[in-house]
């Protein structure tokens, strides 16, 4: 393993790490864990992630991220679903499941780094493993590193968010050979890894897209730098010190970054990058123009799913071209827009997203193939996406089928209301999304957080809305908050904000 990886001030080369999760390996072999099962890892952004993963494959066992946001009770679901047989969690999120840990997961216990500790304000007694943990670093050091070769591994199990009931496990067959080189392919030409790289894993790791980009990055012999949470001006911090090349980001990374004073931005040496990836949400054009006219013709977008997988490809001067879009599905890939009646949509109609690529084997939802069954349609899938294709074959989104309001019988997009909203001076986020409505069955609703220290006036916002959207897509409701829930990323988790708008109106979610 040639690559090297990177947490605040500790390094760790390829070599040093491929052994200590070779011990790892044979430590979950004389535990009886072997192919078949499943292991896994509730961290935050750490080196032992790559630890576990590796150790994992060793084995040939599934590895399964969790997503350390989830509820305690998400989190036992996942472990309990996925029958998984061990766990490696850090100290501080273990806390939290360990008294509700079903007797017989291997619980193996990681101390939280001091760089985490700090980023997100952790008691630090919560950071070190209680008496009579099995503690990861002493217990894989007891182990003799395993010589034998690694089974086929099969794929990872990612679960999704849950935000429809309980979170689902997506389930894969392993690739072919030509599958899995025409996923490499893609990997330099649409992710832009490279041999030698060097990046950030700046999202959580846990989310299907950078947990896919930071595993490929691996097999390129990429160094890697884990920043703990996001923080735009560290960000720029690191690229300049690091000599980054590439990263995957969110859009909502971008607007953090942009948000930054000018002589901030202006601070930063940002001549080495390369090749930014992103996606996992709309990028409004304003931003995208904005980050070009910064880091150069270098911003990239995809389209997909864990579900489906990479879907379209959208280079800077198409994203100039054509504003909005998330570029043309690959050589590899099929996308059509379907109305609610079944029928095709006709160019420039927005309707759900259907889509397939080849390059991705064949998978289900673990123990549950109905719902795999009902996302299907004519051999493709959805992500529950709306959109539409134009003269020129570029995909738009919408929004999610789940987020679209429908006030009056008139279908609104969240997403185009809060790109208008970000783009006023003076707000730093904001989520917009229905709440019920005696007449129209639905009403729009914003809720806005101004930047920290700073005022929006409602009047002038709503004059800027008025200037940029129609009248029955101005929000009937707007609310300031300076607290809104939200992720690593700096995405908001919207269904908590909408809940409480919902719970006695007997419908809805």
């Amino acid at each position: 393993m040639n690559s090297k990886f990177i947490l605040g001030e500790t390094e760790v080369s390829g070599a040093e790490l491929d052994m200590r999760a070779a011990r790892a390996a044979t430590g979950l072999r004389e535990n009886g864990i072997g192919p078949g099962d499943t292991v896994a890892w509730l961290l935050r952004n750490d080196i032992a992630i790559f630890e576990a993963v590796a150790a994992i494959q060793k084995i040939g066992a599934t590895v399964i991220p969790v997503n350390w946001h989830f509820s305690a009770e998400e989190i036992i679901y996942v472990l309990e679903d996925s029958s998984a047989k061990a766990v490696v969690v850090h100290a501080d999120l273990f806390a939290r499941i360990e008294k509700e840990l079903p007797p017989g997961i291997l619980a193996l216990v990681v101390p939280t780094p001091e760089a985490i500790q700090l980023a997100y304000r952790i008691d630090p007694e919560l950071c070190m493993p209680t008496a009579g943990a099995t503690v990861w670093p002493e217990w894989l050091a007891a182990f003799e590193p395993r010589q034998e070769p690694p089974p086929r591994a099969p794929t990872r199990m990612l679960y999704t968010s849950g935000t429809t009931g309980r979170p689902k496990g997506v389930k894969r067959l392993p690739p072919t050979e030509e599958q899995t080189n025409r996923l490499q392919a893609r990997a330099r030409t649409v992710m832009g890894h490279h041999p030698g790289m060097r990046t950030i894993v700046c999202c959580p790791a846990y989310h299907a897209a950078p947990n896919s980009y930071a595993g490929l990055a691996v097999a390129f012999g990429a160094t890697i730098v884990l920043q703990p949470r996001f923080d735009a001006e560290i960000l720029l911090a690191l690229i300049e010190r690091h000599r980054i090349t590439g990263m995957f980001m969110a859009p909502i990374m971008f607007v953090r970054l942009l948000r930054l004073p000018d002589e901030t931005r202006r601070r930063y040496d940002l001549s080495s990058l390369q090749h930014i990836i992103h996606a996992g949400a709309t990028c409004p054009p304003n931003v995208k123009r904005d980050m070009i006219s910064w880091w150069g013709p270098i911003i990239h977008e995809f389209y997909g799913s864990t579900e489906s997988g990479l879907i379209t490809h959208c280079n800077s001067e198409q994203a100039l071209s054509h504003p909005g879009t998330a570029g043309k599905p690959t050589e590899t890939s099929t996308v059509l827009i379907y109305r609610d009646d079944g029928s095709q949509a006709a160019i420039n109609e927005p309707g759900e997203i259907y889509m397939i690529s080849s390059d991705n084997p064949e998978f289900t939802y673990h123990k549950d193939p109905e719902k795999r069954a009902a996302i299907d349609r004519d051999g493709l899938i959805t992500n529950g996406d709306v959109g539409y294709l134009d003269d020129d074959g570029f995909l738009y989104i919408c929004d999610r089928v789940k987020d679209m309001v429908i006030s009056g019988g008139v279908n609104i997009y969240p997403a185009e209301i809060e790109a208008a909203i970000l783009d006023f001076p003076g707000v730093r986020d904001c989520a917009v999304f229905g709440i019920p409505d005696d007449e129209f069955g639905e009403a729009v609703a914003a809720l806005v957080e101004p930047v920290v220290g700073g005022a929006v006036v409602e009047a002038d916002l709503r004059t800027h809305l008025a200037e940029h959207l129609a009248k029955y897509k101005v929000p009937r409701l707007i609310e300031f908050r300076h607290d809104l829930p939200r992720e690593d990323t700096g995405k908001i988790f919207k269904r908590k904000l909408r809940e409480p708008y919902w719970v006695d109106a007997g419908r809805r979610i």
